[in-house]
């Protein structure tokens, strides 16, 4: 056996000095690591040590041991303190757990560094104290090891996973190590034996945890207290459950000598056993948790943790149905409900079932559900949660409502949860019996009034973004439509100034040439438009040459309205590249606001052409009513804003400063209220080298 032993330990202690070696050579050193590495080499060594001379016993090597726990202890809670409080170790000091922990270190330390300390308190209780120590440090490896792994955030966990498995199954293995020699008051050799190669088959898992830990961020946000407390719980009820069944055994090994061991064996077999199913079992973990948070908490929830989780998981869908399904099972985890179902509100008000989870329900309650009016209409009005556990206990709560098509003794219906935004009903969440039956408090009702809301919200963005996604292309057909009404509003306005003057002029020559030209220039206006509703986008701006003195006359000579336009220009000729049909078109626009905007007796409206240097200047000044310098600024050149109501389109001024910018020039507005408005075109000349430059006229 002592071979074996020897042998054992012997391959531990290469493993853990090639390991040592191992993280030696990184170029990264976690020296909290490094600290459980060279502590673990010393603790096998003076246990080959022991196997070697009589002199020692193992029981010596303990205090090996107890190093070994406190320095892995200290590497959990390194890593511990950077997730929960950003390598702050204050809040781990100031924990309960800490204080009664540190002190039995020390005691075990001191009985294994004073032996006649040890001798004393052996001989007066009759049972080995460093036993029961090294069961509590196990226990308290694993809950460590738990909040580690539990505390990590999801897309981490793969960087602690070798780690947390490593530090378990030490722990694991230990904790069955001393349970057992605290129940038979001397160390199993056969077990002790079987650690050293335990060891050793852990170290790759470290040796790939070692790899990892250089790229994972411990720092997190801190986890709430509740959380910690719930699963340092568990793991104390199963330290507390194996030592309890390990001294019961140990009595009935004891209560009966010639049946001892064979009833011991049964019993912590069906103990383990017994375990096992409790901790698998749903309910069960449902009655522990209703039962820690009656009477360890203060509060139910940690609504500040509950809210992020939430909005974080809300963050990630991507479609309605994942929504859906999402809001079943977040009231279902809420309140530990087995199942459940979401209606949804349609085009006409009707709730249909949109989703649903281990719902259960027969089809006279759906059919209810489906058909009834009064329920939307009374938590619309109540905006509370239906529970019928409080209408079985208090009927009277309930007068105002029939609710006998989901009360009977086989009803599965629990709870009907109002899901509101903005005071409107949106859905409502019937969720059925839970797994373990309990009362609903105050705050249960506060968290599922919040928890609602908040899906609620979810709910109506998701219902907006679609509706938004779907009037998209009416919007382009929209726009497209306004632009098309706009121009085809000047050609008529053209149209309906021929016919004004056709009986007066008919038998003009001069009026029917300028009929003519008015009617060319609407043909290729419409037939401009025509090409661009089939290609399906506007054109680019045309390159040809075209001279402005032109333009304006033309204007002048087709744009009749009152006040009657006054056309000034010193220039012959005043050559710019733009598209001719466009310019005059946005010419014509200005100059038909510029007259809109002056109906008084005194009015004027004028078209003045310069040139300025390299850019043609033109201006439309009026004296009409004038503009605010916030109008300017804000509402001048907003796509469809109009002034005019019902006869403007709200584009004019818009498509003029965009054909301005696209013709690389510049558009600039002075006006002040009642006082007039003058507009002011910038466009760059063609420079021709065989003219003479262009003297700037006078500005008029």
């Amino acid at each position: 056996m002592q071979n074996s032993i020897f042998f054992s330990y012997l391959t531990c202690f290469i493993a853990y000095l090639a390991l040592f070696v191992f993280a030696l050579l990184r170029k990264i050193r976690y020296w909290p690591f490094i600290i459980v590495i060279i502590i673990s080499i010393a603790w096998s060594a003076s246990i080959v040590k022991t196997t070697m001379d009589d002199q020692y016993f193992l029981a010596d090597t303990l205090l090996f041991e107890t190093l070994k726990n406190t320095a892995w202890f200290l590497m959990l809670v390194n890593i511990l303190s950077a997730q929960q409080f950003g390598n702050d170790y204050r809040p781990i000091l100031r924990l309960k757990l800490t204080l009664p922990v540190f002190l039995i270190s020390i005691a075990v330390l001191s009985l294994e560094v004073f032996p006649n300390l040890l001798t004393l308190l052996q001989q007066n209780f009759n049972f080995e104290p460093r036993f029961f120590g090294h069961v509590i440090f196990s226990v308290f490896g694993l809950i460590l090891t738990e909040q580690v792994y539990r505390n990590t955030p999801l897309n981490q966990r793969w960087n602690l996973k070798f780690l947390c498995l490593a530090a378990g199954s030490l722990f694991v293995f230990d904790l069955i190590i001393y349970s057992k020699s605290l129940l038979f008051k001397q160390i199993d050799i056969s077990l002790w034996q079987s650690r050293g190669i335990v060891n050793t088959l852990i170290t790759p898992f470290l040796a790939i945890a070692l790899t990892r830990i250089d790229s994972t961020n411990f720092i997190n946000s801190q986890s709430s207290p509740r959380k910690t407390i719930f699963y340092t719980t568990i793991l104390f009820g199963c330290g507390f459950y194996l030592i309890l069944m390990s001294g019961v055994g140990y009595y009935l090994l004891h209560a009966n000598a010639e049946w001892g061991e064979t009833i011991q064996t049964i019993f912590i077999f069906l103990a383990i056993l017994l375990m096992l199913l409790s901790f698998s079992s749903g309910r069960i973990r449902a009655l522990a948790k209703v039962y820690f948070v009656k009477h360890f908490f203060h509060y139910s929830y940690d609504y500040r943790d509950e809210w992020l989780k939430i909005s974080k998981a809300l963050a990630e869908l991507e479609s309605m149905e994942e929504l859906k399904n999402f809001i079943i099972n977040t009231l279902t985890k809420l309140v530990e409900s087995s199942g459940g179902g979401l209606w949804l509100k349609d085009d006409q008000g009707q709730f249909f079932l949109a989703a649903q989870l281990n719902l259960s329900l027969t089809f006279h309650e759906l059919d209810h559900l489906r058909m009834s009016q009064v329920l939307p209409d009374y938590l619309t009005n109540k905006q509370w949660v239906i529970d019928f556990y409080e209408l079985a206990h208090a009927p009277e709560v309930y007068d105002d409502i029939d609710l006998s098509p989901w009360c009977y003794d086989d009803s599965k219906v629990w709870l009907i949860v109002p899901l509101f935004h903005l005071n409107h009903l949106e859905a409502f969440v019937v969720l059925t019996q839970p797994r373990v039956p309990r009362k609903l408090n105050w705050e249960d009702h506060d968290l599922l009034k919040t928890v609602g809301m908040q899906l609620a919200n979810a709910l109506a963005l998701n219902k907006a973004s679609e509706a938004l996604a779907s009037n998209r292309q009416f919007e382009t057909y929209h726009r497209l439509s306004a632009y098309l009404v706009h121009d085809l509003k000047n050609i008529a306005a053209q149209m309906a100034l021929i016919v004004k003057n056709s009986d007066k002029h008919k038998h003009n020559p001069e009026f029917i040439d300028d009929t003519v030209d008015t009617l060319k220039h609407a043909v290729n206006k419409m037939q401009h438009i025509i090409e661009q509703l089939k290609q399906g986008k506007t054109s680019t701006i045309a390159t040809s040459q075209v001279n402005l003195v032109d333009v304006i006359k033309r204007i002048h000579h087709q744009h009749n309205g009152t006040p009657p336009l006054q056309v000034e220009t010193t220039l012959t000729e005043c050559f710019i590249k733009t598209d001719q049909a466009k310019l005059t078109n946005v010419l014509s626009n200005l100059v038909q606001n510029a007259q809109d905007a002056t109906q008084r007796p005194d009015g004027y409206v004028k078209l003045v052409l310069t040139a300025i240097a390299d850019y043609a200047v033109i201006r439309i000044i009026d004296n009409g009513t004038g503009m605010t310098s916030s109008f300017i600024a804000e509402r001048l050149f907003k796509p469809f804003d109009t002034t005019k109501g019902n006869a403007g389109m709200g584009i004019g001024a818009y498509e003029a400063r965009d054909f301005v910018l696209k013709s690389s020039g510049q558009i600039d507005v002075e006006s002040q209220p009642d006082h007039g408005t003058t507009i002011i075109l910038q466009l760059p000349l063609i420079k021709f080298e065989h003219h003479e430059p262009t003297q700037p006229a006078i500005d008029s």
